[in-house]
C-alpha cells in the first residue's frame, strides 16, 4: 500500500509553509498527485520532488530552471519510489540526477548544489511524522519558518496573493477579487493570481473578462494547467467547442494526472461523436479518481458509450 502525506505532513517534514506548497501546486511547479476523498495527497516520490524544488530554489536557481529540473527528476524516479529506496539525488542546477548502485540517470555537469540520500531522507520523514502533533484545539499552531525563494521572499505581491486565497476560502469573493487585483498591480505577470481572478469573474458571469485573464495567465506561464482547464470550460460555455477540446487535450498532455480534465474532455468528445476517445478519457479519470463524487457519473457515461 502506498503511503500518502497530507499538506500538513509535508509542511512539517520539509519546513515549508502550507500556503507555499499550495502555491507551487496551483502554478504547476510541483505538488501532490493523488486525489482521495476530494483532497490531494503526496506520495513519497512527490515528497522527493518537493524537497528537490526547495533545495534548488534555496540555491538561487531561477524558478523556470528549477521547474525543468524537477520535471526531469519526476520522470526519472521509479513509480515505486519509497522511503527505503537505495537512491541518491544530485543536481548541478540544470539537471537533476538520480543515482542507484549500478546506474545513473543523466550526467552531472558542473558544481553540485543539491544532494541527498533517499534512505536518510526517508528516515527523517518517519521521525518527523512520529513526533507528537499539536492539537489545534489545545494550542495555536507554531508558524513554519522556511528559507526565502522567488515564491516567498517577502514581496507584497505574494503576500497579497495568499491573503486573497484565504479570503476566497472564507467565501468573501469581493475581498478576494480586490486582493487579487492588488497583487496584479504589484506583479502583473503573476499567473496564479490571473487564474484565480479569472475564476472569480467567470463565476460572476463576466465570460469575456475571464477569458482575457486566463489568456494572460497562459502568456505568463504556458505550463499552468489550471488556467488552460478553466479556459477550456469557458470556451465550451461560449459555444467554441473545437477550441475547448483542443485546450483540454493540451491539459491532458501536459498534466496527465489532472483527473477533472480527462472527465470534461470525455464529455465533450462524446458530444461531438468521438466515442472511442471519450471512453479512454473516462477510463483514465476513474483510474485517477475512482472514489470521487463524479466517479458514478463517469461509469454511467461509459455504460452509455459501450451500449
Amino acid at each position: 500500500m502506498i503511503e500518502l502525506y497530507s499538506f500538513r505532513d509535508v509542511s512539517r517534514i520539509l519546513a515549508v509553509q502550507e500556503s507555499r506548497l499550495r502555491y507551487w501546486m496551483q502554478t504547476g511547479f510541483v505538488g501532490a498527485t493523488v486525489r482521495k476523498g476530494g483532497r490531494f495527497y503526496y506520495t513519497f516520490r512527490d515528497l522527493v520532488a518537493v524537497k528537490a524544488a526547495k533545495d534548488l530554489l534555496a540555491a538561487d536557481i531561477p524558478l523556470q530552471q528549477a521547474r525543468k529540473a524537477v520535471e526531469g527528476l519526476r520522470k526519472q524516479l521509479p513509480d515505486d519510489t519509497h522511503p527505503h529506496s537505495r537512491l541518491r539525488v544530485c543536481s548541478d542546477g540544470e539537471t537533476i540526477v538520480a543515482i542507484a548502485a549500478d546506474r545513473a540517470w543523466e550526467p552531472i555537469n558542473g558544481q553540485v548544489v543539491m544532494a541527498f540520500n533517499l534512505p536518510s531522507f526517508g528516515e527523517h520523514v518517519s521521525q518527523t511524522l512520529a513526533m507528537p502533533r499539536v492539537d489545534p484545539n489545545d494550542a495555536a499552531p507554531v508558524a513554519v519558518e522556511d528559507s526565502p525563494t522567488e515564491a516567498n521572499n517577502g514581496t507584497t505581491a505574494y503576500r497579497t496573493f495568499v491573503e486573497a486565497c484565504a479570503a476566497e476560502d472564507r467565501g468573501d469573493s469581493q475581498l478576494a477579487e480586490h486582493l487579487f487585483r492588488q497583487a496584479l498591480e504589484l506583479e502583473p505577470n503573476m499567473a496564479a493570481a490571473l487564474t484565480n481572478l479569472g475564476n472569480l469573474v467567470y463565476r460572476g458571469g463576466e465570460l469575456e473578462q475571464a477569458r482575457k485573464l486566463y489568456e494572460r495567465a497562459l502568456e505568463a506561464d504556458p505550463t499552468q494547467p489550471e488556467a488552460r482547464y478553466n479556459l477550456a470550460n469557458l470556451l465550451e460555455d461560449l459555444g467554441e467547442m473545437e477550441l475547448a477540446v483542443a485546450e483540454l487535450r493540451r491539459v491532458c498532455a501536459q498534466a496527465p494526472e489532472f483527473a477533472d480534465a480527462h472527465y470534461n474532455l470525455g464529455i465533450m468528445l462524446a458530444q461531438i461523436g468521438g466515442t472511442a476517445q471519450a471512453k479512454q478519457h473516462f477510463e483514465r479519470y476513474l483510474e485517477l479518481d475512482a472514489a470521487s463524487d463524479w466517479a458514478a457519473h463517469a461509469r454511467a457515461f461509459l455504460d452509455q458509450l459501450v451500449a
